[in-house]
């Protein structure tokens, strides 16, 4: 069963300046009062003399039999890209309303991982870097920093990113890290593919693709540490940019739901293998 909310929360894109209290504000109300949902907002660093946050939420889910699954999910990694960011409001609210969809499930939620290039619009950071090409490099910049310790500490068992493509055709998705990660990635292409089409071209991005899928991507992206065994599975979702924002977020949701369905599947008949 797929579910999505129909309200739309989202901005134009055109929008030149956003404020991530404002977008995170649904976010912080719902902790308030939600039995599930815990808002984190301790992680801080400088810039131009300015101090910002990196918001975090902590979803957990009832209780599935063992210790929860750790997924973290991400997304504004580029600034101009808030889409996702709308999606992770989008489905928190979800979830909150039906938290058996996050049965035996912790989540670590970071909706604005870019908070100087979100507030300008911008794909860099306010310093002009791309910070999704920083990671494992002994990157300066901080953001970097703040996630790769938190990237670091949780032992997450699956990492998804959101994030959108203005050079993209349709719905797409790079499967990296443990083997199952392609078995994860088509449910969710699919769940995406009622919402927005797939994009079925042979190159994308300068990479193979098969089905809207590619195993490679650019070095330095957001990833778990390189020596973490066993490695999580590790899902990149890429919206194009044409489409209506409320439609991209709620592909965004669909794809989401349905990971969370079919990882849930796999731990639950892993055993048996």
């Amino acid at each position: 069963m797929t579910t999505t909310l129909n309200s739309p929360i989202s901005e134009p894109r055109s929008s030149c300046v956003r404020s991530v209290q404002d977008l995170i504000a649904p976010l912080d109300r719902l902790a308030a009062t939600s039995a599930s949902l815990i808002a984190n907002h301790d992680a801080r660093f400088e810039s131009n003399g300015e101090t910002h946050v990196l918001p975090s939420y902590r979803f957990i889910g009832p209780l599935g039999g063992d210790a929860p699954i750790r997924l973290g999910i991400f997304a504004g990694i580029h600034g101009d890209e808030p889409e996702g960011a709308f999606a992770l409001v989008r489905f928190l609210q979800l979830l909150d309303v039906h938290p058996e969809f996050a049965a035996g499930y912790a989540l670590s939620i970071y909706p604005v991982c870019n908070p100087t290039g979100l507030e300008q619009n911008t794909r860099h950071s306010r310093t002009g870097k791309d910070l999704n090409r920083e990671f494992w490099k002994n990157s300066s910049e901080p953001e970097v920093r703040l996630l790769e310790s938190a990237l670091a500490a949780q032992t997450f068992d699956g990492l998804i990113a959101l994030h959108t493509d203005d050079t993209c055709e349709g719905f797409y998705g790079i499967a990296r890290g443990a083997t199952l990660t392609k078995h994860l990635i088509e449910p969710a292409l699919a769940a995406a593919a009622k919402l927005l089409p797939r994009d079925e071209r042979a190159i994308i991005d300068g990479f193979r693709a098969r089905n809207g899928v590619l195993s490679d991507c650019y070095e330095g992206v957001l990833s778990a540490p390189p020596k973490s065994r066993p490695r999580p599975f590790e899902i990149i979702l890429e919206t194009p940019a044409a489409p209506p924002a409320f439609v991209k977020e709620a592909a965004c949701v669909a794809a989401l739901q349905a990971i969370l369905l079919e990882y849930r599947k796999f731990i639950a008949y892993a055993p048996n293998l």
